[in-house]
């Protein structure tokens, strides 16, 4: 893995070179096809400590299912969030930074010319990476809620432009590999599909959502990950109560905020927290029912998500339908979480990241 940095910082940072002192800040940068995320972070004794948070929806990957490449409009409005990372960067004096983009920035056919934009006008250097690495990361940010008495868990990312599913088991009885924080953890297989809640919301519409169409959204979420299902065969063992199963995205933590009835968006109320597999179920159905207008006004949706939030619930019932484990757990981590874990180079059993209920700003 290589590192990033940004402009009017030192040559060590520009050059991601790692910092071994007390005083080192890291900076993890997450740019998807709907969101652009930071999180900056001290490292500690044990895992590290969140002193500055941003999250902004800039929909990059808006329109790329129709053009291929990326709109002036979707490359301004993430231009001047990533101004926004820099400034904090900067204030924050960090030290080390990495900043990855993922699907949206892998489709484009104008990838190359909106990195170098960006470089220029905010110093910050994306890097692409592959869906591999994604799944991966995703998994070391999330380690911290599996339970470790359950041997095989499904962890899955719900993105704007592709689902990551990753299947994690401790009964292999192989030895770690000191290469790889994710074969310790015991990373046995993962698959990515080119659906999101972006390119569904592209393909079917997000406003007014009829219940047969929401059913064939679920039906082709479904139908793309079955040969991922066929080639593993973790189904018999859902069916055996022997599978945990954690969800990553925005789509599963918005869930979880409205099957709880919170009056705004609840950081500490809801990572980590469980859902039964029938609320999720329900959950999903009483989104989908929702007028527009009505999901604009919930809290935890808003009229940023509103659009979006059924194609993710679609997603989410093909997921649950597939694998129909006893409950999910709900991660408002992932990315951002596993790449500082990479750079500070933590514990890699995953115990060295911040508890579950562990308070950051956004």
């Amino acid at each position: 893995m290589t590192s990033s940095g940004c402009a009017g910082f030192d040559d060590a940072v520009r050059l991601g070179r790692t910092g071994n002192g007390r005083g080192d800040v890291y900076a993890a940068i997450d740019l998807g096809t709907n969101n652009c995320r930071l999180l900056i972070a001290r490292p500690r004794t044990q895992g590290f400590r969140v002193i500055d948070a941003f999250s902004r929806i800039v929909r990059l990957g808006e329109g790329l299912g129709r053009r291929g490449s990326l709109s002036d409009d979707a490359m301004q409005r993430t231009i001047n969030a990533l101004h926004i990372c820099a400034r904090k960067i900067e204030r924050k004096s960090v030290t080390q930074v990495r900043a990855i983009a993922t699907e949206a920035c892998r489709r484009a056919q104008n990838r190359e010319s909106f990195l170098r934009q960006v470089e220029q006008e905010t110093g910050i250097e994306l890097e692409i990476i592959s869906t591999e690495e994604e799944a991966q990361l995703a998994l070391l940010g999330c380690l911290p809620l599996l339970d470790a008495s359950i041997d095989d868990a499904l962890v899955f990312d719900i993105g704007g432009g592709s689902t990551e599913v990753t299947w994690m088991s401790r009964r292999s009885g192989r030895q770690p590999d000191p290469d790889s924080a994710t074969k310790d953890a015991g990373l046995r297989a993962w698959h990515s599909v080119p659906l999101g809640v972006g390119t569904l919301t592209e393909r079917y519409g997000g406003r007014e959502v009829t219940a047969r169409v929401f059913e064939e959204m679920v039906d082709q979420v479904e139908a793309a990950l079955r040969p991922f299902e066929a080639e593993v065969g973790l189904r018999p063992l859902v069916e055996a109560g022997g599978v945990q199963m954690l969800g990553t995205s925005g789509t599963v933590t918005t869930l979880a905020g409205v099957q709880k009835g919170l009056p705004r968006y609840n950081r500490a109320a809801v990572d980590g927290c469980y859902l039964d597999m029938q609320s999720v179920i329900d959950v999903c159905w009483r989104i989908a029912d929702m007028s527009y207008d009505r999901r604009c006004a919930h809290p935890c949706i808003g009229r940023d998500r509103a659009d979006m939030v059924i194609a993710g619930c679609a997603i989410l019932t093909a997921i649950c339908r597939l694998w129909p484990v006893d409950r999910l757990r709900v991660a408002d981590r992932g990315l951002r979480e596993g790449l500082l874990v990479t750079m500070m180079g933590l514990d890699r059993s995953g115990g060295s990241l911040p508890p579950a209920q562990r308070r950051y700003g956004s």
